[in-house]
């Protein structure tokens, strides 16, 4: 009697054990770096992720379309942050570009044809004069754009990126943050899939961490 009752147990479990996905053991150093100093990041309530881009990287453009998936099935607990990074002198347009969106609230309706404009189009983004005639062909004042481009608003957020780069140790991008204290990449794991999950088990350990 107590065995067929263990194996009714077990079958009962077993689709359940079958249906959940294993966590993803990781590893510091193999499949993430440790930031030292650790960086400011996060609210007391919520995991921050920041993505560092640069619209004319084409692994950037790659991983633009898995990210929002991604995005979408983040818990509540989680905020997703975009950040602009500056290497040299010629990664600054695209930057201020971003920010001057940003500051007129076309982010999020224009961020993905900006990569697909570079990447598909071949358009010249890079160039002010054509980036400012590109947005007005998409509804976007170009007069209030061109004011936002060359302000001290966005001046300072482009300093800030340039400050940010140096203060995470960045090499290349894409790169994933988690918290201000972990780094990963599709350059680290093999692939953009394998770094979102790598960045989903950090999300996992941040909220046990500030659990405790």
């Amino acid at each position: 009697m107590r065995l067929s009752k263990l194996l009714a147990t077990f079958v009962l479990v077993l689709p359940f054990a079958l249906a959940a996905p294993p966590a993803t053991a990781i590893e510091a150093g193999k499949d993430y770096l440790v930031l030292s100093p650790a960086q400011p990041g996060g609210l007391k309530s919520k995991v921050e992720v920041v993505e560092f881009f640069a619209y004319t990287c084409p692994h950037c453009f790659e991983l633009e379309p898995e990210l929002n998936l991604w995005a979408k099935k983040l818990p509540k607990n989680v905020v997703l942050k975009r950040q602009p990074v500056i290497f040299n002198d010629s990664w600054e347009p695209m930057a201020r570009a971003y920010f001057a969106l940003e500051a007129l609230g076309q982010v999020d309706r224009l961020h993905a044809d900006v990569f697909n404009a570079i990447h598909v189009d071949d358009q010249k983004l890079t160039e002010p004069a054509v980036f400012f005639d590109w947005a007005a062909s998409h509804g976007v004042d170009k007069t209030k754009l061109k004011a936002a481009y060359n302000s001290f608003g966005v001046s300072a957020k482009v300093a800030r990126a340039k400050q940010m780069g140096r203060a995470y140790k960045l090499s290349g991008v894409p790169t994933l943050a988690v918290n201000g204290r972990y780094l990963t990449s599709a350059a680290q794991t093999g692939s953009h899939v394998k770094a979102l999950e790598v960045v989903d088990a950090l999300i996992r350990q941040e909220s046990k961490r500030r659990r405790k």
